[in-house]
């Protein structure tokens, strides 16, 4: 899991062109929207897009993407429950 983590914190800092972050920076436990990152709902567009480029994931039902997009983990958490082999 902590291998999905990782990944996911690089694959969202190019993502979402946060040149100011680090992988260090991020914590996988801290929210993404609000006080943590601070990602605002254009960023959740790109998360999405991200999900279904790099996972073969869709999101069907908007309203899961708060509980998806909550941390880095429980992104990893999903994408290790959904991915398509």
């Amino acid at each position: 899991m902590e291998e999905l983590i990782n990944k996911l914190k690089k694959e969202v800092i190019e993502q979402l062109n946060l040149e100011d972050i680090t992988v260090d920076d991020i914590d996988p436990d801290a929210p993404l929207f609000g006080e943590g990152l601070g990602l605002d709902s254009i960023d959740a567009l790109e998360l999405i897009v991200l999900l279904e480029k790099n996972y073969g994931i869709k999101i069907e039902d908007p309203k899961d993407g708060k509980k998806i997009f909550y941390t880095i983990r429980t992104m990893a958490e999903y994408i290790s429950a959904h991915k398509k082999a």
